[in-house]
């Protein structure tokens, strides 16, 4: 949630590409060897107890594999996140509050957990495709849960540890674009984009129905923590005399809060359960963003000029595809992808052009 009382003190934004420092790499090479090790005997135990599993599809040693990459994936990014906040550039998150803290850890941990399942799964499919008919065995089950298990832990705490408002802009977008697409691989109705894209979480019971809501409700958690770290990054901007409004955080950062209850809400209330709530919270969010383009060049003053002419860019784009979709040029389904796609595409761009204007202060 905004951070609206960020002191007044706060340094300039860490670099996303800041390296990792070598405490951050033996912590995460010791979370992927320690994991590779439980993994080694869970292969053991799994071969023991369900003997020539498949590798991969319904009840397979894939699966089973997912499920424990997400496991070590939820305690690796706790683990990570919660350290990294004596790390250099991230030691303003020690002002947050408890419960503030604790809400911006769960959907961290949560995106990230729900991306190693992901992978893994995808993963495996690939695998199966390559070894068809392929039964493991005591030793395989080891050595594949041993390097699954070991690669989760590594890269989800180093992901976890360096987290910045650009990585998370990059983790947002990553998960929301997998996620769905996920959800359209696993729908049951292969003609679901003849209506519109909320009928792929219609289908209770079902993998593309969890992938497709719980994807929404984590993003839009995680978006109301990218929110805390935006605040975090144009209070710096403000307090260097680049950004002109104040009070300008706590209004985007606010605006963020709003779009990501928006985005869970279309998630926890699918269309086949209330089409009413449903339709709200979608429109809401478009309407928020609209807002925001139009509010930008007032709210965001101080910002370099290109920005406004790409916000602007956005803006029209976002007015053409209503004008078509009005106008039957194209359907439902192509009108709500257009407007994700450029709604998380100009957060993308707002988040580069913040590093710019603070990049082009400090060289002037």
């Amino acid at each position: 949630m905004p951070d609206a009382s960020a002191p007044a003190s706060v340094t300039n934004p860490a670099p996303a590409t800041r390296a990792p420092s070598l405490r951050v790499v033996n912590e995460g090479l010791s979370a992927g060897g320690t994991a590779g090790i439980l993994g080694a005997i869970l292969g053991l135990i799994v071969a023991f107890v369900r003997p020539d599993l498949p590798l991969s599809g319904p009840g397979s040693f894939g699966e089973i594999s997912a499920l424990a990459a997400g496991a070590v994936a939820i305690a690796s990014t706790s683990v990570g996140y919660w350290r990294s906040r004596n790390s250099p550039g991230q030691e303003w998150r020690l002002e947050l509050a408890s419960w503030k803290f604790t809400v911006n850890a769960i959907s961290v941990v949560i995106v990230h957990a729900s991306l190693a399942i992901l992978a893994t799964i995808a993963g495996y499919f690939v695998l199966g495709q390559g070894f068809i008919g392929l039964t493991m065995n005591a030793f395989w089950s080891a050595v594949l849960m041993a390097i699954n298990l070991g690669l989760a832990a590594h890269f989800t705490y180093l992901s976890a540890s360096r987290m910045t408002t650009q990585r998370m802009s990059s983790l947002l977008m990553a998960f929301i674009l997998i996620g769905a697409l996920t959800a359209m691989v696993t729908t049951p109705d292969p003609a679901w984009w003849q209506l519109h894209f909320s009928h792929l979480g219609s289908f209770e019971g079902t993998v593309s129905s969890w992938v497709f809501n719980g994807t929404l409700i984590a993003g839009g958690l995680l978006v109301t923590t990218f929110a805390v770290y935006v605040a975090h990054d144009m209070h710096a901007l403000v307090d260097r005399g680049i950004l002109e409004r104040a009070n300008s955080p706590r209004i985007v950062s606010t605006v963020f809060v709003a779009m990501g209850i928006l985005l869970a809400g279309v998630g926890l209330v699918p269309v086949d359960v209330n089409l009413l709530i449903h339709n709200l919270s979608a429109t809401g969010m478009a309407i928020v963003f609209f807002g925001l383009l139009i509010a930008a060049p007032r709210v965001l003053r101080g910002m370099p000029r290109t920005f406004f002419v790409v916000t602007w860019g956005f803006l029209a784009s976002l007015v053409l595809s209503v004008v078509l979709f009005i106008t039957q040029f194209f359907g439902l389904t192509a009108f709500e992808i257009i407007v994700f796609a450029l709604v998380f595409a100009w957060i993308a761009v707002f988040i580069r052009f913040l590093g710019i204007a603070a990049q082009q202060q400090t060289s002037a």
